[in-house]
C-alpha cells in the first residue's frame, strides 16, 4: 500500500531510520524537523493509528504509551509499492520499457546484474 500524504512518509522516513520502535514524542523530532508548520502530537499519533490500520506500522504497549515500528523496511516496502502498481498494467511489457527508459544509467546496470543473477542457474552468478 502506497503512503498517502506527507506527513505518513515523514512517520515512515523516521521510523525506518531509527534503530528501534519508537514513542509518539520520540517521532516529534524527526517529523517535524525542517517543517514550517510543525505537527501537534494528537496529530502525529493519530496519522500513526491509521498507518497501524494500514498495515505499514505495528504498535506495542510500553507502560501507557505505544511504541511503533514499521512493519517492512524501506526497501521492501518500495519493491511493494512497485511490483503493487506493475500488478495493475494489463500489459507489463511497455510499462517496463518506459520504466528502464528512465532510471539512471547505474540504476539501470544493477537491475541488469540481479536479473542475471536471479536467473542464473542454480549455485552459478549467486552472491554469497
Amino acid at each position: 500500500m502506497p503512503i498517502a500524504g506527507p506527513l505518513e512518509r515523514a512517520i515512515m522516513e523516521a521510523l525506518w531510520d531509527a534503530d528501534r520502535p519508537l514513542l509518539i514524542r520520540e517521532l516529534l523530532v524527526p517529523v517535524n524537523a525542517g517543517s514550517p508548520k510543525p505537527s501537534a502530537y494528537t496529530t502525529v499519533q493519530t496519522v500513526a493509528d491509521r498507518l497501524v490500520q494500514k498495515g505499514l506500522l505495528t504498535r506495542t504497549l510500553d507502560r501507557n504509551a505505544w511504541r511503533y515500528a514499521p512493519t517492512r523496511s524501506r526497501e521492501e516496502h518500495v519493491a511493494g509499492v512497485m511490483a503493487e502498481a506493475l500488478a495493475g498494467a494489463p500489459d507489463r511489457g511497455p510499462v517496463l520499457a518506459r520504466f528502464v527508459e528512465t532510471i539512471d544509467p547505474q540504476d539501470a546496470h544493477r537491475l541488469l546484474i540481479e536479473l542475471a543473477q536471479r536467473s542464473a542457474p542454480s549455485g552459478e552468478g549467486r552472491r554469497s
